[in-house]
């Protein structure tokens, strides 16, 4: 094409195409053949990546897993391990009769993990991964459950649309009936009576205590109602389930002494990026009392850095507190935000640093308590963050501060629930302690 005139030279990257157009004029022309997208799974494998995606079952499935992976913030290393893997997954799906990509579920993938993740960890981590990915394409198809899996499923749709139950009160629901249906012989729920009941509850009450034992058998109890109410067991079937007792106040608050608290703060490794979470969620519950869900429910739009102050939701209590964001949580809160958190769309504080990108669970909160107490080498015989609880109201009832202001930090409903502190004050109960008879009081000195 030939001009005297000025030519502007403009790219469109949405169609891939060159346009050329001469001063004064409107035409147009493409200069170059639009630009494909390599697709990832060639990037990851430019000499092999035919054989991953001739894969008869997940060949499929692959370049979008891949993708799904990579939008999720896996590095490109764990993604190839994910991916040699799934040659591996596929033989053992075609093994289990699934011959075709569209017969792939989350069932199917699920009954080729190994019993024991650490036996295969590459193979344990593409079947969680898949799994993910595929529920989160809708691929779980609802008729390859089996009878036992229908029914949890109908049982959670249960608790959430009639009972109202919160998310983790669903989640502890169904998992004490999954195990309670896979302790019998067959699928055959039916078969429930007292003495497979019995023998389940036995069995847990080995493992677990008598409140976490109390718990259980409500779940099994509300099970059986529902099982009733659907017709499936007989409503004259009479199975009594005697619940253990539980005492109010029978054990003292799981409180650590002031400086180990402050020594496992310490011993936190600031460095890294995780390690500036973890001190800013544990510096958030040493220093407030918070609960593990309202520090990991803890978003952006809380934090008022102009009034230093920090709003704070409560989903047990139901109404948010205001309490003002102290020099040491707002240093390390701004020591992560601009060093350690992701750079992700998400309004929530405290973010995954591992793959898979994303918001934290409420127990993300206890692995980390763990870990930081593992590292540290401290005597810390407490598995939950709940401690460190229990360990500040203790030290500011020590210092003098009213029982109502401590009940109204911790968010307690009434005074009863914050005067379980006074049990470890013991220098106060020792100023109340009645003395001795003189008769006793002779009988302990011989």
């Amino acid at each position: 094409m030939e001009s005297d005139g000025v030519l502007d030279l403009r790219w469109d990257f949405q169609a891939g195409v060159l346009h050329i157009t001469e001063t004064g004029s409107i035409a147009t022309a493409p200069m170059v053949a639009p630009i494909r997208e390599v697709p990832m799974l060639d990037k990851l494998f430019p000499r092999t990546h035919l054989r991953y995606a001739s894969l008869p079952v997940l060949g499929h499935h692959l370049e979008g897993f891949v993708v799904w992976l990579h939008s999720a913030g896996y590095p490109k290393t764990p993604i190839r391990r994910r991916i040699r893997a799934a040659a591996r997954l596929d033989g053992l799906l075609q093994e289990r009769s699934v011959h075709a990509p569209g017969d792939v579920t989350t069932t199917a993938v699920i009954a080729c993990a190994p019993k024991d993740s650490q036996e295969d960890i590459y193979l344990s981590a593409v079947v969680r991964s898949l799994v993910r990915y595929l529920e989160q394409r809708g691929e779980r198809s609802p008729s390859s459950l089996s009878p036992t899996q229908a029914l949890v499923a109908a049982y959670q749709a249960y608790l959430e649309n009639v009972r109202g139950f919160a998310a983790s009160t669903v989640s502890n629901h169904t998992a004490t009936i999954a195990e309670l249906l896979a302790s019998l012989d067959d699928d055959q729920f039916g078969g429930l009576d007292q003495p497979r009941v019995e023998a389940f509850l036995k069995v847990l009450g080995e493992r677990i205590g008598r409140a976490s034992l109390q718990h259980a058998v409500a779940h099994v109890r509300s099970f059986l109602r529902f099982l009733t109410a659907r017709g499936d067991i007989d409503s004259s079937r009479d199975i009594c389930i005697d619940t253990p007792r539980v005492y109010r106040g029978e054990q003292l608050p799981r409180a650590l002494p002031w400086e180990t608290v402050q020594a496992l703060l310490a011993s936190v490794d600031r460095s890294t990026s995780m390690g500036q979470r973890d001190y800013a969620m544990l510096l958030m519950v040493v220093t407030y009392g918070l609960r593990t869900c309202e520090v990991v429910g803890l978003t952006l739009d809380d934090i008022d850095w102009r009034d230093d102050r920090l709003l704070v939701h409560r989903p047990k209590v139901g109404a948010p507190i205001l309490l003002p964001l102290t020099q040491d949580v707002g240093a390390a809160l701004i020591e992560y935000l601009q060093h350690g958190r992701p750079d992700l769309p998400c309004r929530e504080v405290f973010l995954r640093v591992r793959a898979p990108a994303g918001t934290l669970k409420p127990t993300a909160l206890t692995e980390v308590f763990q870990g930081c107490v593992r590292r540290s080498g401290l005597p810390i015989p407490f598995q939950g963050p709940h401690c460190l609880r229990h360990s500040l109201a203790v030290h500011l009832l020590r210092q003098g501060m009213p029982l109502k202001t401590i009940g109204d930090l911790l968010g307690h409903r009434s005074a009863e629930a914050t005067c379980i502190y006074l049990r470890l004050h013991v220098e106060d109960l020792r100023d109340v302690a009645l003395e001795l008879p003189t008769a006793v009081y002779s009988e302990v000195q011989k």
